[in-house]
């Protein structure tokens, strides 16, 4: 009976894990294809200057739209695909685990503290503690939630010691027996927990119940239980490896040949990713990726471009990217990615110029030399670990076979490859390139001084001459017919034809001679669909035989595009060709109508990695090239097949209110604030990739159109009237994959200017207003009149004042008129007085002088006696002052004190002075003064003479001008 029962429980987990077997290795639409195995995926770094929170992560989660949640030092890192963000625990603990629930809960769980996280717009999260259902107050705060088991209906939050159980909002505890745990792990629908030290139990009916193999490991440490196949699942163990485990509960070893790398590098946590492949991190050595042979075929650690050593957790998003959480620092590893890299972190081989696969081996020309490393093929893991060919320092420019020889074109010279050593077959320097002349067995070589020829017997390659016509460097070689080739370097192009027997050459033409070609600068000669074309800095030409002229390649620039200017073509097959335009590649196909396809996105992540005119693509095999770079080379696989990837569509991250700079916090309805309408709207897409997205937005109610595709995240707008918007977003990969569209409504509310309420303020504001500009109107109005009135009166007054003042004026002016006539007068009288004393003092001069004339009645003249008194008499009248006592009165009074003044200025001067001032005042002459004065006219000349001395007059002033202005 128990057997019976047994053996149907038995069937019933059989069918079980074959239907989850089906899911497993069929649920990843596009994920047919195999890791590439050689060269490093392609890992993105995010150091914790970037996430801005601790060094260490303990476990990461990926949520159903894709975001990252790492449980970091300092709180929940959240990673939209654009922006981090931390958020803390209450309690400020490290965050030790984090999990997804189906229901979109995020789940942490840290010392002493556990809940869940839910989501709110614009990427904010609230925080619901669960730690207060807890009972057991004592023990812990000082437990540390490792590990999170989310199922339907409840979560295991598990310590060392034991696990919480929540369900129905309540706690329960899991405890075994006394025994601590190590980690628990969930696996499809059952649930495993490893007791220390009894091992392994599985979890049923709230029982642990010991699984039937359980002591093959014990005290093996089990750190992941992946899925296997139908019937099996794969356990992995910190020292011992890998084991294996049936549906009964048989455990037992998996010797493989990755198990002494996985054993000495400490398993720390694995997933299952895609197409039986496993990825494992370890403390000591990185991230292991194993096929489901226990192959390895990756290895990826700090040699080759992760931050550290030590993976605490490991989880894979919605593209099948890894992300591994580190001791210092997140990684990204695009396992999925169709590109990887073998990247010279060391500086060790420099910039790859050109490569080849040789016998096994891998060889590398470069700046530094040749380089070489085994090479296992594609299908097997390659670590590689380049040595440099003695002796071959210095610039390699290219590499090729012929036979079983592999010829190197060196600085130096060119040189085979000898058991591992460099001979040289030819002194000249600077091979560049190799052409063979068809149907022959001549080789040219282009090179620093001219053109090579070599020839190959099947066997050797041998030098044969320096042809001594071709003088100048030659880079670039096409063969035109049998006997012509053309011939180049940047500045010129040429076409030579050689004689039947390869043995001297002549120039035929040059595009020196060509007006159009001789301003171009040529990168190339190549072959395009069985036609010539030359590759130039304007755009593909060709040469007319015809008529011996260049031309541009209108048609085929037209369809080319921004490609038109590609300095160098590499052929893929028949109709398809790599075109290069400085490091920017594209995969061009031709159909039978001569259309092109053209794809640039497929190696966009390796633009500006390459030396721009000198890049390089080597096909290996099977669709797989391999590309040099700068700092090492890249294995490219090719594939039509599309991958089934979704891209989400983009987030609103953020709005930042740019005048302020603080993030808005919008309501449930998405009303902004009115001073909020200076807005910056920042989007993301958790979408990883090594090619950034780029995003296109339109914004209705203010944009006309969609905008130009861009990479940058966030758009700014300015000054948004206020009203209602809907802003559209959508991201677009770099292989062209878009995403749907996503829209945001969102209002700018009125300011509150002009709100209702402040419109009725306004309305019983403009009533007042009108009111108050009445009431200063009529008062202005008032006070006009009166102003009016007051300044009639004003201008009356001032009229009668004008009026008062004009007839005081005349009243002035005719009393002085009155005045200058009455002075005239005084001065006619003056001048009459004057005259008369000048008379009468002429009559007694001329009475005198009768006098001595007179005689008596003999006829003499009368005695002295006789006249003496007579004399006396004229004598005294003349010396008598009274006639000039009246001048001086009269004169004094016409003249406001004239002597009085001129007395006091000039106190020197004497009577005699003072009358022949009043003389000169009156403007009287010479003469006359002499006869007032009763003296000489000699005599007037020297009283002037003193009177201007002693008055102090300048020789150039008039005396009478000088008292007329007194």
């Amino acid at each position: 009976m128990s057997e019976s029962m047994t053996s149907k429980k038995y069937s019933y987990v059989y069918i079980f894990w074959f239907f989850c077997a089906i899911l497993l290795f069929n649920g990843y639409p596009g994920h047919c294809q195999t890791i590439i195995p050689t060269g490093t995926p392609f890992v993105k770094q995010y150091k914790k200057n970037q996430y801005k929170a601790g060094n260490q992560n303990w476990s990461l989660a990926v949520d159903h739209d894709g975001r990252i949640y790492s449980a970091n030092t300092e709180g929940l890192l959240r990673f939209d695909g654009q922006y981090w963000r931390i958020h803390p625990l209450p309690n400020h603990s490290t965050v030790r685990s984090v999990a997804i629930g189906k229901d979109g809960k995020v789940y942490t769980g840290g010392q002493g503290e556990f809940g869940y996280w839910t989501t709110k717009a614009f990427g904010d999260m609230t925080y619901h503690s669960l730690s207060n259902l807890v009972k057991d107050k004592i023990y812990f705060p000082n437990e540390e939630i490792w590990k999170i088991i989310v199922e339907d209906h409840r979560v295991f939050f598990h310590t060392f010691s034991k696990s919480y159980i929540w369900e129905n909002n309540t706690i329960k505890t899991l405890t075994a027996d006394g025994e601590p745990f190590l980690f628990p792990h969930q696996f499809n629908k059952q649930l495993f927990f490893e007791q220390l030290p009894s091992g392994l139990h599985e979890f049923k009916q709230g029982k642990l119940i010991p699984v039937k193999g359980k002591e093959v490991l014990k005290g093996k440490n089990i750190l992941a239980i992946l899925p296997f196949d139908k019937n099996r699942s794969l356990i992995a163990t910190s020292h011992d490896g890998l084991y294996q485990m049936d549906v009964k509960g048989d455990i037992f070893p998996w010797p493989v040949p990755a198990t002494s790398i996985l054993r000495q590098s400490q398993i720390n946590n694995g997933i299952y990713l895609f197409d039986g492949q496993y990825a494992f991190g370890t403390i000591q050595n990185g991230v292991i990726i194993i096929n489901k042979k226990g192959e390895v075929i990756q290895h990826i650690n700090k040699n080759n471009g992760l931050q550290n050593n030590t993976v605490l957790s490991i989880t894979k998003d919605k593209q099948q990217n890894i992300w591994v959480g580190l001791d210092n620092g997140i990684d990204r590893i695009e396992i999925n990615s169709p590109l990887s890299f073998y990247t010279d972190l060391a500086g060790k081989i420099g910039t790859v110029y050109t490569s080849t696969i040789y016998q096994g081996k891998i060889y590398l020309g470069t700046n530094k030399g040749l380089f070489v490393s085994d090479w296992n093929g594609l299908n097997n893991y390659n670590s590689l670990n380049f040595s440099q060919i003695p002796n071959s320092n210095g610039q390699v420019w290219t590499l090729a076979i012929f036979g079983g020889e592999l010829i190197c074109g060196h600085n130096e010279g060119t040189f085979k490859l000898v058991n591992g050593n460099l001979e040289k077959i030819s002194q000249i320097t600077g091979g560049w390139i190799f052409k063979p002349i068809f149907g022959t067995r001549n080789i040219l070589q282009g090179n620093y001084t001219g053109l090579s020829q070599f020839i190959f017997d099947g066997t050797h390659l041998r030098f044969i001459q320096q042809f001594p016509t071709i003088k100048e460097p030659v880079r670039f070689l096409a063969q035109k017919d049998s006997h012509s080739f053309w011939i180049g370097d940047w500045g010129k192009v040429q076409l030579i034809d050689f004689d039947p027997s390869f043995q001297q050459v002549r120039l035929q033409s040059s595009s020196l001679q060509d007006s159009l070609a001789s301003k171009r600068r040529f990168t190339g000669i190549y072959t395009l669909e069985n036609n010539l074309v030359f590759a130039t800095d304007s755009g593909f030409m060709q040469f007319d035989n015809i008529v011996k002229k260049f031309s541009y390649a209108h048609e085929l620039n037209t369809q080319l595009g921004s490609y038109k200017k590609s300095n160098k073509i590499i052929p893929i097959n028949t109709n398809s060709y790599w075109f290069i335009q400085k490091t920017k590649i594209a995969k061009v196909d031709f159909d039978s109508k001569g259309n092109l396809k053209i794809d640039s996105n497929l190696l966009s992540p390796l633009q500006d990695r390459m030396m721009s005119n000198y890049e390089n693509i080597l096909p290996i095999e099977n669709q797989y090239y391999l590309i040099g770079l700068d700092d090492g080379f890249a294995i490219y696989r090719h594939t039509d097949q599309d991958l089934k990837h979704v891209l989400p569509p983009p987030q609103i991250a953020q709005l930042t209110n740019l005048t302020t700079g603080h993030t808005i916090i919008p309501n449930a309805e998405l009303r902004l604030a009115s001073s909020d309408n200076n807005l910056r709207i920042s989007f993301s897409s958790p979408y990883y990739s090594s090619s950034p997205l780029q995003y296109q937005y339109y914004l209705e109610g203010y944009s006309d159109k969609w905008s130009d595709w861009s990479e940058i995240a966030y758009q700014d707008f300015t000054n948004l009237p206020y009203g209602d918007f809907q802003i559209k977003i959508r991201a677009k990969t770099s292989t062209g994959l878009m995403s749907e569209i996503q829209t945001l409504s969102f209002t700018i509310k009125y300011p509150w200017y002009l709100s209702w309420f402040a419109k009725v303020l306004y309305a019983l504001a403009t009533l007042l207003f009108i009111y108050f500009v009445y009431r200063i109107n009529l008062q202005r109005e008032r006070k006009r009149q009166f102003q009016v009135k007051r300044k009639w009166l004003e201008e009356k007054k001032i009229a009668l004042e004008r009026e008062t003042e004009q007839k005081e004026k005349e009243w002035i002016k005719l009393k002085n008129q009155q005045l200058e006539d009455q002075l005239q007068l005084k001065n006619k009288e003056l001048a009459n007085a004057a005259l008369n004393i000048v008379y009468k003092n002429e009559m007694l001069n001329n009475l005198h002088d009768e006098l001595k004339q007179l005689k008596d009645a003999d006829g003499n003249k009368l005695s002295s006696d006789e006249l003496k008194k007579i004399n006396k008499l004229i004598e005294d009248a003349h010396n008598d002052d009274r006639d000039w006592h009246i001048f001086e009165r009269s004169f004094n009074e016409s003249h406001e004190n004239f002597f009085k003044k001129l007395k006091q200025e000039f106190p020197d001067l004497v009577p005699n002075d003072l009358k022949l001032c009043a003389y000169l005042r009156l403007n009287m002459s010479s003469k006359e003064i002499a006869s007032l004065l009763n003296i000489s006219t000699r005599g007037v000349e020297i009283r002037r003479y003193r009177l201007r001395k002693k008055l102090g007059i300048p020789t150039d002033k008039n005396l009478s001008e000088f008292l007329m202005e007194r």
